[in-house]
């Protein structure tokens, strides 16, 4: 390494070439023993390491040098087709159909230069040096090896590598089309790792994405036999940025917003990290308050409770609308399309136009599998749009297309129905020996048991599996002085959550130690003369909705419905808002997420909630509650039946049930389904597009008829 890092490199007997590149700078020394010298042996006497892939080196080898990240070495890393998923329409459709058209132009030219010495019959005429062919092609190349891609977010080089790659095709087709046309001229430039710029705020990363360009670009030219001999082998490439490319300090320490490099394209796939973990991820000794400065900075532009990737959006569309970039092409986890996320997308349709995306699609990142959407966006230009891989009119911010879902409006018909479940904010849950001991323990100097404040639990888990028999410790609606006198319960707390609740930034957590984070008091009172409620999983495979006595304490992941009659949960468990479910919300890695706001607030129900008429008054009703009283009859018993051996006691579950679909399943739902499209006063046999577009349009009635008296259908 340190004969490669400097000319005349002499190591024994041997001159080595110099090579260039940040990662030979320094000459650290690796001691090796015998055994980590017969693995080198064995791994260069059976691979050719010219033929490796640049991604995967790329990768790996950054993988191998950072401990947090060692054991995901093995993991799949980003494929090549994956990437070029986003490339290929973004980067290198518009360069190729620029070429078509050249190539045509050029045609016409070599016709008429053609019947021109033809006529001519002179040497004269086959001298020309100005032959309009020959302009036409070399203004082609002047043009392609002036174009700029930009990856802000560009880790080991990937995205960066592959662009390269496929302008470099695109060039070798324009020198091979002139050779076959017979048009004479000397190519003096080249698409090289110069026209590629990227910021990375990982120094090994940057380092490596030089490196991984360049391996790239020889790896290329050897393929296609373009030989040169020339040293440095590898330049370092200055125009890969070492740095934040969202925020930085100044030498005062103010935040300010770092400028990109100006650039036709930009292309990558920037970090994938939830509004709700940026503080712990984000936040160092060094810079105690970035999150908070970083939404200050970008205040009007990205909502607080976005993720991080909308930052890259934000800004690359700022780009496009001073016109220092053409073409965007951003990855983001799926939920891009839904609440504080979309609000970034919303500005970008207003101002831009989305071409191409892919809403919802498997990807892998460090080797688990998540859901991202891809967006390709400009600013108007393009004329063809393509969603999913098919063409279509228009794409929304939703990234769907037809009709505009973004458009459902909140009814508040449907307000004080749904909420979220507890957010404890500590660790208050506890084991059922615990809970025994606490509900067994003498009466407390109140003169009460601990059962008032000792609970029972649900949990989504509890749910979609078999029931874990949680505990609970809930204060909520006592002060510290009346929660003290449950003696055990409150000594557990202070002993397990006060601790962890002292070190929290969020000053009202710190103050009241001994309550959840988030008490739901509007929750409490909307189901306090309940006897049961609905609840629901927020992230599921199959979207389920089950019944939970009201002195149960339910987890921040669930979603309650205050509601305790069988028509409700037929409706919400009907196909019909199955359907608006899974078009309104988004998922979690593979699983639907339920959202109450973009899903509940914007479901129009058969009558507006509290309107209905009864069972007795109305057969339509009845029907639905008679369905759903029979659906939830045939789920209990299939998953409790006497006399089942404990080991199979354990399969029965819900979401083995819905995997399973048995035809008794079925048939109990085709007639809860049928029962509530005859409450709509809907054909039962609609398929999920008309009864979509049916609830958008009912949801567009019921928006605008608020505040007047509600019609029952559309």
């Amino acid at each position: 390494f340190e004969a490669m890092s400097e000319r005349d490199g002499i190591f024994g007997e041997h001159t080595i070439k110099y090579f260039n590149g940040g990662l030979f700078d320094t000459a650290s020394i690796i001691q090796l023993d015998q055994a980590d010298l017969g693995i080198l042996y064995e791994v260069s006497k059976n691979y050719d390491w010219s033929h490796v892939a640049p991604a995967i080196f790329g990768t790996l080898f950054e993988r191998s040098l950072d401990p947090a990240r060692r054991s995901l070495i093995g993991a799949h890393y980003t494929s090549e087709e994956d990437i070029l998923l986003l490339i290929e329409p973004v980067l290198v459709r518009p360069l190729r159909q620029r070429w078509e058209i050249v190539k045509q132009r050029i045609l016409e030219a070599r016709e008429v230069e053609r019947a021109e010495e033809a006529a001519r019959n002179s040497r004269q005429a086959r001298l020309r040096v100005d032959l309009p062919s020959e302009k036409l092609l070399g203004e082609w190349i002047d043009e392609l090896t002036a174009v700029r891609v930009l990856d802000p977010a560009c880790g080991s080089g990937n995205f960066l590598y592959l662009a390269l790659r496929q302008m470099l095709d695109l060039w070798l087709e324009a020198t091979r089309f002139a050779a076959e046309q017979g048009i004479s001229m000397v190519v003096s430039k080249m698409v090289s790792p110069k026209q590629l710029f990227g910021i990375e705020i990982e120094l090994l990363a940057h380092e490596l994405a030089s490196v991984v360009v360049w391996i790239g670009f020889l790896q290329w030219k050897h393929e296609h036999a373009i030989h040169e001999d020339r040293e440095p082998i590898l330049e370092k490439l200055t125009n890969i940025e070492h740095g934040d490319a969202i925020l930085r300090y100044d030498v005062e320490g103010k935040p300010y917003e770092p400028e990109w490099p100006k650039a036709d394209f930009i292309v990558g796939n920037p970090p994938f990290l939830g509004d709700k973990k940026m503080k712990r991820e984000l936040n160092t000794p060094a810079h105690p308050c970035y999150v908070e400065d970083l939404r200050c900075l970008y205040g009007g532009r990205v909502p607080g409770g976005a993720d991080l990737v909308c930052y890259w959006y934000e800004k690359s569309l700022r780009y496009i609308e001073e016109r220092r970039a053409k073409r965007v092409g951003l990855l983001a986890t799926n939920s891009i399309r839904q609440g504080a996320n979309r609000s970034v997308l919303d500005r970008l349709v207003a101002s831009c136009s989305i071409f191409m995306a892919w809403s919802d699609r498997p990807w892998l990142l460090d080797g688990a599998a998540v859901r991202v959407s891809m967006v390709g966006f400009d600013d108007g230009s393009e004329n063809e749009h393509v969603l999913n891989g098919r063409p279509v009119g228009i794409i929304h911010a939703d990234l769907s297309a037809g009709d505009s879902f973004v458009a459902a409006s909140p009814l508040r018909e449907n307000s004080g129905l749904c909420f979220l479940g507890m957010m404890k904010g500590g660790p208050f849950n506890i084991s059922a020996d615990v809970a025994r001991k606490m509900l067994a323990s003498p009466l407390n100097p109140n003169g009460k048991d601990n059962s008032g404040v000792v609970k029972r639990r649900l949990i989504g888990r509890d749910i979609l599996r078999r029931p874990g028999g949680g505990w609970v410790i809930d204060f909520t609606g006592l002060t510290a002085s009346e929660a003290a006198l449950y003696e055990l319960p409150f000594q557990y707390v202070l002993q397990k959550v006060r601790p962890r609740r002292e070190l929290s930034d969020d000053a009202l957590m710190k103050r009241d130690w001994w309550l959840f984070g988030r008490t739901r008091p509007a929750l409490r009172d909307a189901i306090s003369s309940l006897d049961r409620c609905i609840v629901t999983s927020e992230i599921a495979k199959h979207r389920l909705f089950v019944w939970m006595p009201t002195y149960i304490v339910p987890d921040h992941r669930l979603h309650v419905f205050a509601r305790n009659d069988d028509y409700f949960l037929g409706v919400l468990q009907s196909k019909i808002h199955t359907d608006w479910s899974l078009r309104m919300g988004s998922t979690f890695e593979d699983r639907p997420s339920y959202n109450s706001d973009t899903i509940f607030r914007t479901f129009p129900f058969p009558w507006p909630p509290g309107t209905e008429p009864s069972e007795k008054k109305d057969g339509r009703v009845k029907a639905i509650a008679e369905a759903a009283r029979e659906l939830v009859r045939l789920r209990d018993a299939w998953l409790n039946p006497p006399g089942i051996a404990p080991e199979e006691l354990k399969k029965r579950t819900l979401t083995n049930l819905y995997n399973l679909r048995p035809e008794w399943l079925e048939n109990a739902h085709r007639t809860l389904d049928e029962a509530v499209f005859a409450a709509y006063g809907w054909p039962s046999g609609l398929g999920k597009e008309e009864i979509l577009s049916r609830l958008l349009a009912l949801n567009h009635e019921r928006a605008a008829a608020q505040g007047k008296k509600p019609s029952r259908r559309g």
